[in-house]
């Protein structure tokens, strides 16, 4: 299959209402009819997709990312624009869309395939495909009223997936499901991401755009604002949700206690500072300065794999705060998310911190380093506030790059440090 499989050329949606019924009635006919408002959900968005490319969207809640998808399997249609398919779109939309709560599972694999275009017949011949992947045991002949939204999601994604799509799209269904049927969803997309399949994505988990998408569009009132690099776009995605905070040269309000001038800040004069971070947050602290120390050495050229490792940042506080939280992350070179903590997390919740204006901390995060060769990007953040709701003061994200030498690798990132030995000699009963 030659050119794009996919194509949405300037889409728009605009929903409106209007003063009485026959308003609304006359613009069916196409008789001229003022609304009393207007939403536009998506305005002028345009991508394609080639064969086998996989592509995300993401934004806030109320971005229009929905309505695009809603539009592109054709169960709403755009105002102005136009959309374009080569081949069939197997989609998994809102959770039980198609699906009759009375009707048993295999029932509803019969009413909501047929509404996808699937035939009866084919539907008979993957019937026992498709209940062996969803694996809902006797439930899958109970009524589907019974089901958690786990299980209903088991169901619309076999469903959905019995037969290889050109294009499949998931609307954020798999995050209600458990992470046992997670692994086999998306190992069952790899398969098809290798024959050819064509991936459309919605997610608010970052790290799954990073790990298994080639590109992703970042949307925000209905528009696309960038489309690019996963990595690029989820920078811009944490900065729609938590603010971009003011640059550290920029003027600050008079009232503000502390602000300390650019020359007190050597973040960026050291080695390893990457000038690509991105950097947000609701402001009230800065992180001036870091450290990495390993082997005896600071700010070391590489790191031996399995070498424990100290981070160090210093922060400067402009305003009082009866309970911050700094916190650090490691990432892959490509943005795929390894591992995170913070203060609260890393001494098991012992650790309280007040900071007051004025005030300069410095913090250490400890770690060994058991990664394959290879680069890392480490980011840095304070926070405040209650752990299940923390309030990000300066976040700087992909800040700082650090190398990890190692002369036997393995597959992977991560060395679990597996022993291997060979028993001979030994036997073992049936």
């Amino acid at each position: 299959m030659s050119g794009p499989v996919l194509t949405a050329t300037d889409v728009s949606k605009r929903y409106a209402s209007y003063s009485t019924s026959f308003g609304r009635f006359a613009t069916w006919f196409g008789l001229p009819a003022k609304p009393v408002n207007e939403f536009w959900a998506v305005r002028d968005v345009s991508f394609s997709l080639k064969r086998g490319e996989a592509l995300a969207l993401i934004g806030q809640n109320g971005a229009g990312k929905s309505t695009l998808l809603k539009m592109i399997t054709g169960t709403v249609r755009p105002t102005t624009g136009a959309i374009g398919v080569n081949g069939r779109i197997s989609a998994i939309l809102e959770l039980g869309l198609g699906f009759n709560p009375e009707f048993t599972g295999r029932q509803n694999v019969y009413q909501a395939g047929g509404l996808m275009g699937f035939p009866r017949e084919d539907l008979l011949r993957l019937m026992s495909g498709i209940e062996d992947f969803a694996e809902l045991g006797e439930f899958f002949d109970q009524p589907l009223r019974v089901y958690s939204s786990g299980m209903q999601a088991r169901l619309a994604f076999s469903l959905a997936t019995a037969a290889r799509p050109e294009v499949l799209i998931v609307d954020e269904v798999l995050s209600v499901g458990d992470a046992y049927f997670q692994a086999k969803c998306f190992e069952r997309i790899a398969g098809f991401r290798k024959a050819g399949t064509t991936l459309l994505f919605v997610t608010h988990a970052m790290d799954t755009v990073v790990k298994h998408c080639d590109r992703a569009i970042f949307m925000k009132y209905g528009q696309a604002e960038f489309d690019g690099a996963p990595r690029d776009a989820c920078n811009l995605y944490f900065d729609s949700l938590f603010g971009k905070r003011q640059a550290p040269n920029s003027k600050s309000d008079d009232t503000a206690p502390v602000m300390l001038s650019r020359e007190q800040e050597c973040f960026h004069t050291r080695f390893g500072y990457r000038k690509e971070e991105h950097r947000w947050g609701h402001g009230g602290a800065r992180i001036l300065d870091y450290l990495v120390r390993s082997g005896q050495k600071d700010y070391p050229h590489t790191i031996e794999s399995n070498a424990t490792t100290d981070f160090y940042f210093s922060v400067i506080f402009e305003h009082d705060y009866d309970d911050i939280t700094p916190g650090v992350l490691l990432k892959s070179h490509d943005g795929l998310f390894i591992y995170g903590t913070n203060s609260f997390l890393a001494s098991q919740g012992r650790t309280h911190i007040a900071a007051k204006a004025g005030e300069r901390h410095m913090f250490r995060f400890s770690m060994p380093m058991p990664l394959n060769a290879g680069h890392y990007l480490v980011s840095f953040g304070i926070s405040t506030g209650p752990q299940e709701n923390l309030l990000p003061l300066d976040r700087r994200y992909d800040s700082v790059l650090v190398t990890i030498e190692r002369k036997m690798g393995f597959w992977g990132l991560c060395d679990f440090n597996a022993h291997f030995e060979t028993l001979n000699g030994l036997a073992y009963d049936d």
